[in-house]
């Protein structure tokens, strides 16, 4: 019989609002194994994870580690017990260098005081046994997301973990970073940790795990061995329903469409004169979704806000429905008609201290419909907030909770119903989907198709090669700032070969580029 290291009998979470988090769960984790946790936001994955790392308590039920029953009284217990826990959301120094970061609290000592070099030593071994190419002198500030994720583990392998919790490791990964981290988790699991994956992109899933535990609403939906089960019976055992496959069959075409977006001559330097966005041209009609990928650093980001407001950009015209709007504020841009799905949800996408009633028409709250003369019009506004809701099954108790206190695919959910609720003429949705289970991606995906539809323009920035070929009608490739390749069709296109125009390998003439995207 395999070594069971953590054993999860009968877990049972009731929050003091009566809301049941997890309901008699059972979960066996064996030592060396990387065992995947899947299931919709809000079906209790992160409850379930906080009480492994004694963040939270359960209401009944037991914890086992290496065959004793387990009380801990804080995460702090759970660390030096050797469960450590990687977040979604980094919990790091950016002022402090690498090691620092890594041994904070557990610092090796000369005397009285902190010893540097011998905490630089023993990161330095550490990232080395782990073949992590890191430099442990640098400042978090200066590091990659990626780079960031390696000193999130290496502070839990520092304290000896043998059980590590990742929560959605690959959600701001490139598909190279993810193949990176992959390598490392496997070479993790020939030492002996046990690595709990959580994540929703089922196909990582399927790769990178031994064994898949399915949470629904709560409730465990059964364990089962990697090999033995499907994407399409994975994605059935989470939302209770299947899925279709392609979106073709719910697209339209529009009849006369009108430019939406046109963007000519496009370019951005930073702060330090480096040049990020390089001469970007094209077009968007309405009635289709332009794609963009890249590998994340190209100049996406930099693209997307210069485009929205968030930088100024020193050259090139943006004109929406034939209105230049480079020199509009935010709100003058949004009244044109664009509205915008920021990548990161929780600096750009909402306000966390603020109910999600209010986060829900902090956009809208100036129109006639939800503000009177003197005072806003509570029941409307109301109305409004539980309407959107309902609309796109954001989990929560009241329309007052907190946008902070969701999980992170429910706050996604949030940003994802206000920006729609706008009735916008350009969707710019960058990372729509970033963070969402299969279902809620699935309805965020009909939802943009349907806009598209209507005659709406939509452009797309996704990390998730997946998503951008799936959704997108025409796609470019930028690469180091330049768009790179135009496809006005994505019909036998593969990922692989996207893949060597987003690494620079191949790439279109600017002749080629110029006159696919906006002649």
């Amino acid at each position: 019989m395999e070594d069971i290291i953590l054993k999860l009998e009968n877990i049972t979470k009731i929050y003091p609002n009566g809301t049941v988090a997890n309901k008699d769960i059972n979960i066996e984790l064996r030592k060396g194994e990387i065992h995947s946790i899947v299931g919709e936001n809000g079906a209790g994955k992160s409850t379930l994870m906080k009480i492994i790392f004694a963040i939270e308590k359960q209401t009944t039920g037991k914890i086992y580690y290496k065959g004793q029953e387990i009380n801990f009284a804080n995460s702090m217990d759970a660390i030096a017990n050797g469960i450590g826990m990687v977040h979604q959301h980094f919990m790091l120094i950016p002022s402090f260098t690498v090691a620092e970061n890594i041994v904070l609290g557990s610092e090796p000592k000369k005397g009285a005081f902190i010893d540097k070099k011998e905490a630089i030593r023993v990161t330095q071994e550490l990232a080395k046994k782990y073949n992590f190419d890191i430099d442990v002198t640098q400042k978090v500030s200066e590091l990659n997301v990626s780079a960031k994720q390696k000193v999130e583990i290496l502070k839990t392998l520092y304290r000896d973990a043998e059980v590590i919790i990742l929560d959605e490791p690959t959600a701001v990964l490139t598909p190279q970073e993810t193949e990176q981290l992959f390598e490392q988790l496997l070479q993790f699991k020939k030492m002996g940790h046990t690595i709990v994956f959580i994540s929703h992109k089922l196909n990582e899933v399927k790769q990178i795990s031994d064994r898949i535990s399915v949470i629904r609403l709560g409730e465990s939906k059964g364990t089962h061995n990697a090999e033995d089960v499907t994407i399409e019976k994975l994605t059935e055992l989470i939302i209770g329903r299947k899925l279709e496959t392609s979106y073709d069959e719910f697209r339209k075409s529009v009849e006369n469409p009108e430019i939406i977006l046109d963007v000519r001559n496009l370019s951005f330097k930073d702060s330090i004169g480096v040049p990020k966005v390089k001469n970007a041209s094209f077009s968007i009609k309405g009635g289709e979704i332009l794609g963009i990928a890249g590998v994340q650093g190209n100049g996406q980001e930099e693209l997307i806000k210069a485009i929205t407001g968030l930088l100024p950009f020193q050259e090139g015209t943006v004109k929406v429905c034939g209105k230049e709007i480079q020199n509009m504020t935010i709100m003058q841009k949004r009244n044109s008609g664009m509205s915008y799905i920021p990548e990161d949800r929780m600096i750009d996408g909402c306000a966390a201290g603020a109910s999600i009633q209010d986060n829900m028409i902090s956009t809208t709250y100036t129109k006639n419909t939800l503000s009177g003369k003197l005072f806003l019009k509570g029941k409307t506004i109301k109305k409004t907030s539980l309407d959107l809701i309902e609309r796109f099954a954001v989990k929560t108790n009241s329309e007052k909770e907190k946008v902070g206190a969701l999980s992170g695919g429910n706050i996604q959910k949030v940003v994802v119903a206000r920006e729609w609720s706008t009735d916008p003429k350009l969707m710019i949705a960058e990372q729509p989907t970033r963070g969402i289970d299969v279902g809620s991606a699935n309805y965020i995906h009909k939802e943009l198709i349907e806009m598209r539809n209507q005659g709406k323009g939509i452009l797309l920035v996704s990390a998730d090669l997946n998503e951008v070929m799936a959704l997108s009608d025409r796609l470019i490739v930028m690469e180091e700032g330049k768009i790179v390749a135009y496809f006005d069709s994505l019909k036998g296109v593969t990922e692989s070969q996207l893949g060597l125009y987003m690494l620079g390998v191949e790439h279109h003439s600017e002749e080629e580029i110029r006159r696919a995207c906006y002649e």
